[in-house]
């Protein structure tokens, strides 16, 4: 089979032919990174994006970023309150405001919401977290406020959820990653808190009648944030040599409960690494260990079924970075397109026995070859310079 036979040129049109060859319209398109921070990609992110949102009924975009601090963003790009400025240094973790083509998407957003009836949604959708963890106070204080009556003081008076939650710096503690006495995971306030926010997501359920749509929407992630914050904590504190596994599943786990909530608002794009949105398990070497972990894609479609859809990018030279010709980033790049978009079941059959290939930037995962046929597609930039 000729390679070109399995690609087509990477616009509007190619996007849409891509989107009716799926069996079934996705309610989470995922749009994989290769490497975060890669000018090119995040332009063309939000080329596909708009063209999803003008002629396919897309209203959501979703981001590997804090959900808590995602609600900033949505909040602007619906109400227009604040600056932009301020809402890209309060309303994305890991850096992502200070990317210009986050910028450039949320400034999209909020002009389209002025001009149109049918408002588009931002959401995060990563645990307020980065290898250590937040502190579950706004996400516990926040849904306690939503709750109403007397009941939510029979589980816990506000002036003892606040004593049990003490100085947010004794969470979001940094030393806490690589050691875990450092952790108050499991001391017996976090352990108290843990059965709190049982009893509060209990409350909530019984609740939800009286609840308008957006409260019930935001008291739904305050909970499932909460629990999972928690839960993260306690295994913070864990110093069995199952620690680091069961962290990394934990946040695809709490990343997959997100991406199920942002599919009941629509069709949504969303933009994360190759690795949280694969099909496949995640392998890692940590030190002297080899995690493995199934992602937030993987769990998602065991949810969505055939209504989430993958596609993976991959870059052919990246800086100074030029793929060996025989992988399949090297194979990708005899195309005549600089951007393109492949059927990457029908590359499975075409490439064979391609080689590896081994990225220098230890921030680039190379596709592999033994897993194209658990994608539905393939995003292709023959070239990037403009790299973070």
């Amino acid at each position: 089979m000729d390679i070109k036979d399995t690609a087509r040129l990477l616009d509007g049109a190619g996007v849409s032919a891509f989107l009716r060859s799926l069996p079934a319209k996705p309610l989470v398109l995922g749009l994989g990174e290769a490497r975060h921070f890669v000018g090119e990609l995040g332009e063309l992110r939000n080329e596909i994006f708009r063209h999803l949102v003008e002629h396919e009924g897309y209203r959501s975009f979703a981001i590997e970023s804090d959900c808590l601090m995602g609600l900033v963003v949505d909040d602007y790009i619906a109400t227009g309150a604040g600056t932009l400025d301020d809402v890209m240094e309060r309303g994305f973790s890991h850096n992502f405001g200070s990317f210009p083509a986050n910028r450039e998407l949320v400034r999209w957003m909020r002009a389209y919401n002025e001009e149109h009836d049918e408002k588009l949604r931002f959401f995060g959708f990563d645990g307020p977290l980065e290898y250590w963890a937040a502190s579950p106070r706004q996400a516990l204080t926040g849904l306690y406020d939503l709750l109403d009556g007397p009941l939510p003081g029979t589980v816990v008076t506000r002036e003892t959820l606040d004593t049990l939650l003490g100085p947010d710096d004794r969470w979001a503690n940094e030393a806490s990653a690589m050691d875990p006495s450092q952790s108050i995971g499991q001391s017996a306030d976090a352990q108290r808190l843990r059965l709190i926010a049982d009893d509060l997501v209990a409350l909530l359920d019984t609740q939800m009648p009286q609840l308008s749509a957006e409260d019930r929407e935001r008291a739904a992630l305050y909970a499932r944030t909460a629990t999972g914050l928690l839960r993260y904590h306690y295994w913070m504190a864990d110093a069995s040599p199952a620690r680091w596994t069961r962290l990394s599943a934990l946040r695809d786990a709490m990343m997959a409960a997100n991406l199920r909530a942002v599919a009941e608002n629509g069709p949504a794009l969303v933009f994360a690494s190759n690795l949280h949105l694969q099909r496949n398990k995640t392998f890692m070497s940590f030190g002297d260990q080899q995690l493995e972990w199934w992602s937030a894609g993987a769990i998602a479609e065991a949810h969505l079924g055939d209504r989430y859809a993958f596609l993976a990018s991959a870059l052919g030279t990246a800086g100074d970075n030029t793929p060996p010709p025989d992988s399949v980033e090297g194979i990708l790049s005899t195309l005549p397109w600089d951007h393109s978009l492949i059927d990457a079941r029908r590359l499975a059959k075409a490439v064979t026995k391609p080689a590896p290939r081994i990225s220098h930037d230890f921030a680039y995962f190379p596709l592999d070859p033994a897993q194209l046929d658990l994608i539905d597609g393939v995003v292709f930039l023959k070239q990037a310079v403009k790299i973070g």
